[in-house]
Formats: structure tokens, C-alpha cells, sequence
């Protein structure tokens, strides 16, 4: 973990709620796709984790969703606006269990940590396959940057109105010889991918955080292994170790 100030390059609207921000920083304690970032907002006491979505020596990128106060005001941040984010946190996606084929799936916000992810394994020979759902076609974002990645992307819409017409789960009967599941996204979504694939996976969860790097022990659920804290032991849980 490492605590540092940012600064807001752009802050772009990619859909009615949801929204894109690059920053510049020290991005050195970012070690592996799937990580997060906890950022500290004018007047709140507690700082809001968002995924990373992309990273290179000293450029960070953030997609996230305005559903409160602290994602609305970050959606008003304009460039050179200065951020007290604290980067590195969390156990990210391990790379070396994805075999050749890895199916990376995706719902809603839980789509952008899964593009780093595509780049890291297409940089190491692999070819991963990615499903991404929403609930409707007005809310789609990313697919292109992941075609232009020159990987398949499968789109499932809840409505019908774009791709396949229901859940991720309904897009996964498209694909066949996955070696590995890495998915991101709600519980019941992770659930459905997990009831509904057959093979090892890495499965990122959502929660409602307060330190953000294990101190508080807010964020802790039961695993076959004990206890562990989402912040800290995840987000990344294996399929193995989930008691839902």
C-alpha cells in the first residue's frame, strides 16, 4: 500500500451514471490487475474504494458508478484537481492460474478491473475470451476498448436490447474449452457464474468498506479457510474457498 496525491487528467461520461477519470501519480504499488485504489473526498469521513481499471508508470485510470454522495462529487472534478488516494490495496488476479483459454466475466462496474486483466494475459501468450453484461444497451461501456484489444467479447443485456439476450450466464453456453474464470461484479451475479461454469475460478467481490487495508475488520466474511477480510485476503476470493 502506498498513500499519494493525484491529479485528475480527465473526467468523462461514458454513460448516464458511469463515468471514466484518469490521474496521474505514483502508481508503483499497483502490482496486479484486479487491485484497487481507496480515495479520500472533500467532507467524508470515509474514503471509497474503486477498481482499477487500467495502469502504466505514473498514469491511473478509474471507471466508476455515481450512486451516493462521494461518486457524485467525484463526477464533478475537473482537470487539475488534487487526490489523496491511497493505491496497492487488495490481492488483484494472479495471472499464472489462467491457462491458455481464460474466460473473464463481467457485470456492470465490475467490468473495468477485468480490462488490465485482458492486457496482462494477452501480453503473456494467452487468449482470453470476455463476456460483460448490463441491463440494458444505453448502459454498455468498454466493449470496444476490449474488441480493439483483438480478443472475443460477448454482450449480454438483461432486456434483449443489445447481444445476447439475458444474463452473463446465458453468454457463457457460447463459449466452450475455458481453462480458468476470472469474473467481477454483484454477488448474484458471481453466484450464477459460479453454479453455472465448471472449472477453477477467481471470483472479485464488492463490499462495503472502512480502512480499506485490513484494520478495521469490517469488511470480513466466512471462507472454507477461516475468516478473511475482502479488503486485505480479497477482493479476489478462489472458487474452492466461497461459502455463499
Amino acid at each position: 500500500m502506498k498513500k499519494g496525491i493525484f491529479t485528475v487528467l480527465t473526467n468523462d461520461k461514458l454513460t448516464d451514471s458511469v463515468y471514466k477519470m484518469t490521474l496521474s501519480g505514483d502508481t508503483s504499488a499497483i502490482e496486479r490487475p484486479g487491485q484497487f485504489v481507496n480515495i479520500e473526498l472533500d467532507g467524508l469521513y470515509l474514503r471509497r474504494p474503486i477498481s482499477v481499471c487500467d495502469y502504466e508508470d505514473g498514469k491511473l485510470t478509474i471507471i466508476y458508478k455515481v450512486v451516493g454522495k462521494g461518486t457524485e462529487q467525484m463526477s464533478g472534478y475537473d482537470a487539475g484537481k488534487k487526490l489523496d488516494i491511497l493505491t496497492g490495496l487488495g490481492n488483484g488476479y494472479f495471472t499464472e492460474f489462467s491457462g491458455e483459454k481464460p474466460l473473464l466475466i463481467g457485470g456492470g462496474v465490475g467490468v473495468p478491473p477485468l480490462y488490465n486483466l485482458a492486457k496482462k494475459l494477452i501480453a503473456e501468450g494467452k487468449t482470453p475470451t470476455v463476456i460483460i453484461g448490463f441491463n440494458t444497451a444505453s448502459e454498455i461501456f468498454y466493449k470496444n476498448e476490449f474488441e480493439d484489444l483483438g480478443i472475443r467479447v460477448l454482450v449480454a443485456t438483461a432486456d434483449g436490447s443489445f447481444g445476447v439476450k439475458g444474463f452473463v450466464t446465458d453468454a457463457i453456453k457460447e463459449v466452450e474449452g475455458y481453462t480458468h474464470v476470472y469474473t467481477c461484479g454483484p454477488e448474484p451475479m458471481l453466484k450464477a457464474v459460479y453454479n453455472a461454469t465448471n472449472t477453477d475460478g477467481s471470483y472479485s467481490f464488492e463490499e462495503r468498506m472502512g480502512c480499506g487495508f485490513g484494520s478495521c475488520m469490517g469488511c470480513s466474511c466466512k471462507t472454507k479457510y477461516g475468516n478473511k477480510r475482502i479488503c486485505k485476503d480479497g477482493p479476489v476470493l478462489s472458487k474452492e474457498e466461497i461459502i455463499w
